[in-house]
């Protein structure tokens, strides 16, 4: 990203927010990728809350309220029109920073001919060769899973396959599909929001880190010896093939490509189905949008989006259900696996329930004590999502944890420590010298207690 936008993306002492005016768009039956005209110069705007319920207002309204506040505090980005709207629910919005227009969206252009973009950020192309270069090279430990296809791959358009490793000393049963396996499983998955880049580079390092270390690393041996390590690297690859067609300008797509319920949104919002507000765990509560164009839009049902019933029926595949269905069964104390989504940038670890921080789940004390080493470790806050944050329904981690009892945790990746890695898309030297000696040991501590998650 050229510095001069890059610059005025990075707020380090403040929440960014986006937003998108909502649209009056009928919905459109599928059909091939409509190209988008670059938009308009895009503000960002300081706004003051007056209560609890203000985050909820915005979102339901179609303002993409992302992970990161600062007291009373949020922050929008939007055109020049989100100001007077701003001003419309009662808020007094000041102008913090300014970003250039983003460049007109090209669907279904090449990727980078070297697999990067922005400074060295790998494609999906990249990632999934990485991956089999992981298999090839480390046949003994890794083995590439095909899960499922992307949205434009169901409808014709192109498209991804969805893609896992399973990383472990292998024996035999290692890495089946089956939720009875002989090992606990950690799981940690990344870019479901295709913009949110730095966590697809966390998770291209962990495998590395994970390959390249067993026999060495003595932490990396016990961990493999023990435990399956599985890794979804891009949970929505056709988002991610849209934010790198803008190359050194990014185009900060959030959502799938899904562009059967608004395609005509053109320059006032996004093509697509925020996949982390479609799953179907008290969908539609709280956090999302009804709008098709808006950033935080649910979908037209729970669960409609290809990209999230793979995934989930990846899940039901390697975790038993092992918990009841009210807000405060609990899951049993001797239940195994961990699952760990990763968003950014709030400086934050998040727990379940998200859709409502007024209720807690029945292992409520066991997941908020491993939050609080997670977050210890990372120095980020902790707590569920609407204390810290604000509610937002439809979650992968509210949905594993629902759904099997898996204990579950969201890590917005953010710089808390004032070091010019803010936003989502960092400078890329941030990845090496930043985020993953910060988050590797986050990491490796819920590894390691996959095993027994709710014994502590």
């Amino acid at each position: 990203m050229p510095r001069k936008r890059r610059a005025a993306y990075a707020v380090a002492a403040a929440a960014v927010l986006a937003v998108t005016v909502p649209s009056a768009v009928a919905p459109a039956a599928a059909g091939a990728p409509h190209p988008r005209p670059a938009s308009a110069a895009h503000y960002v705007y300081r706004i003051t809350t007056h209560s609890s319920t203000d985050a909820e207002t915005l979102l339901s309204a179609g303002f993409d309220v992302l992970e990161r506040r600062a007291g009373d505090n949020l922050f929008v980005l939007g055109d020049a029109a989100a100001q007077q709207r701003l001003q419309e629910f009662g808020f007094a919005p000041a102008v913090t920073q300014t970003l250039p227009a983003a460049p007109a969206l090209r669907p279904n252009a090449a990727s980078a001919a070297d697999g990067t973009y922005d400074g060295g950020y790998h494609t999906v192309d990249a990632h999934y060769a990485h991956l089999d270069q992981a298999a090839a090279q480390h046949p003994d430990l890794a083995t590439v899973v095909t899960y499922g296809q992307s949205w434009r791959k169901q409808a014709g358009q192109g498209g991804r396959d969805l893609k896992a490793i399973c990383i472990t000393k292998r024996q035999q049963g290692d890495c089946a599909r089956n939720p009875q396996s002989a090992k606990p499983r950690f799981f940690l998955m990344s870019q479901i929001h295709a913009r949110e880049l730095s966590t697809g580079e966390l998770s291209w390092r962990w495998i590395d880190y994970l390959t390249n270390g067993y026999g060495s690393d003595p932490d990396v041996t016990a961990l493999l010896d023990s435990t399956e390590l599985w890794v979804v690297p891009i949970a929505n690859p056709d988002g991610v093939d849209i934010v790198a067609q803008g190359g050194d300008n990014p185009n900060l797509q959030r959502k799938n490509a899904n562009d059967g319920n608004g395609s005509g949104c053109g320059t006032s919002g996004q093509i697509g189905v925020d996949l982390n507000r479609n799953a179907n765990s008290h969908w539609g509560t709280s956090g999302s949008s009804t709008q098709p164009c808006d950033e935080t839009y649910l979908g037209p049902n729970p669960d409609s989006e290809a990209e999230n019933t793979a995934l989930e029926g990846l899940f039901r595949d390697l975790y038993p259900a092992v918990r009841g269905s009210g807000d405060t069964d609990p899951a049993p104390l001797d239940t195994r696996g961990i699952m760990i989504t990763m968003h950014s940038d709030a400086n934050m670890v998040i727990f379940p329930w998200a859709h409502d921080h007024a209720v807690h789940t029945g292992n409520d004390s066991q997941l908020r004590a491993m939050a609080g080493q997670l977050g210890s470790i990372t120095g980020y806050q902790y707590g569920q999502a609407g204390e810290i944050l604000y509610d937002a329904s439809g979650g992968t981690d509210d949905w594993i944890y629902d759904k099997l009892g898996t204990a579950a945790f969201t890590i917005e990746v953010g710089d808390s420590d004032g070091r010019g890695c803010d936003g989502f898309t960092p400078p890329y030297s941030c990845q090496d010298s930043y985020f993953w000696p910060k988050l590797k040991p986050a990491l490796l501590y819920a590894a390691q207690h996959a095993a027994a998650p709710y014994r502590g």
